[in-house]
């Protein structure tokens, strides 16, 4: 392994909440830059820590390499200067990954956030193959890296093993973990390398995360209600466990319905219902039918603005 960047001897933090902010787009499919300058202008007066630009909810599979890099330039240049900026790089090659982080960095980044690869699923299901593949990014990487687990869209779940292994490379400081599976948090937060640091990713369970020792929150749901969430930070970080409960089940239906049942699309509608611009999806994602449109303005009734 190459000595790690001299940044992660300083060991970043990554406390509180993190929209991986979504990608807007303008009707003939182009990136909206007006509209990104509005909902990052708007967001910067929530109490969110920072935000995740070309993650999954960014539709980053659907982005040039050209786009990418354009969109990490906007969000630094809007973001208010104390946000943490984290750059959501993980393709399938070692070699684009480590090429898109330094870009990244360039820009001003302070981390990465790599996907586990997963397109030869029956060669990269096992322990050996995820730690080579995140270790040889990390020992190229000018910034810290965040592992970032959603097997509900990869199809690969990354072991817990390579988890503990990895968090011994001085320059992978965390893991986003979206599957929801807090006995899997749990096990991570036992068995790692002391200060390394567990996100979630799972809006649903959120509060629940917290009080088992996950330091923040990567949530595609703040993107259309921060203020929820970041309510949510806060109640644990006070120690408020009534305030806690109570905003985890406002936002468990809601949270629901933009993820796992209506998606991105979902989401960019609630975001236009809450004053954020949402905008349509880039192709193959579909408009949302009326009648999801009326599901989603019943569950946001309580959660505007």
């Amino acid at each position: 392994m190459q000595p790690a960047p001299l940044l992660c001897l300083h060991m970043l933090k990554f406390p509180g909440i993190y929209p991986p902010i979504a990608t807007p787009f303008d009707h003939k499919g182009d990136i909206y830059k007006a509209k990104l300058r509005h909902n990052v202008e708007k967001w910067n007066k929530v109490g969110l820590s920072g935000y995740v630009v070309c993650g999954s909810t960014g539709e980053s599979v659907y982005l040039t390499t050209e786009e990418k890099i354009s969109l990490f330039e906007m969000v630094a240049e809007y973001a208010a200067p104390e946000k943490l900026l984290m750059a959501g790089t993980g393709v399938e090659s070692v070699r684009e990954t480590v090429a898109l982080t330094n870009r990244a960095a360039e820009a001003g980044y302070k981390a990465a956030m790599v996907r586990t690869p997963h397109y030869y699923k029956n060669l990269l299901n096992n322990v050996e193959a995820q730690c080579l593949y995140f270790a040889s990014v990390a020992d190229q990487a000018k910034i810290p890296l965040m592992i970032y687990n959603w097997p509900q869209a990869t199809g690969l779940d990354i072991h817990p093993d390579a988890v503990v292994r990895l968090s011994e490379h001085p320059n992978i400081l965390a893991i986003k973990e979206s599957s929801g599976n807090l006995e899997k948090v749990m096990q991570m937060i036992r068995e790692v390398k002391p200060g390394f640091q567990v996100l979630t990713g799972s809006a649903p369970t959120l509060w629940p995360s917290f009080q088992i020792g996950a330091v923040g929150a990567v949530l595609a749901f703040a993107n259309a209600a921060p203020y929820a969430t970041v309510t949510i930070w806060e109640a644990h970080r006070t120690r408020e466990t009534e305030a806690g409960l109570d905003w985890q089940n406002r936002i468990g239906r809601p949270a629901a319905l933009v993820t796992t049942k209506h998606g991105i699309p979902g989401l960019k509608y609630a975001m236009d219902l809450n004053g954020y611009y949402g905008g349509p999806c880039r192709l193959p994602l579909r408009p949302l039918t009326p009648e999801a449109k009326r599901e989603i303005e019943d569950a946001f009734a309580d959660l505007r603005g």
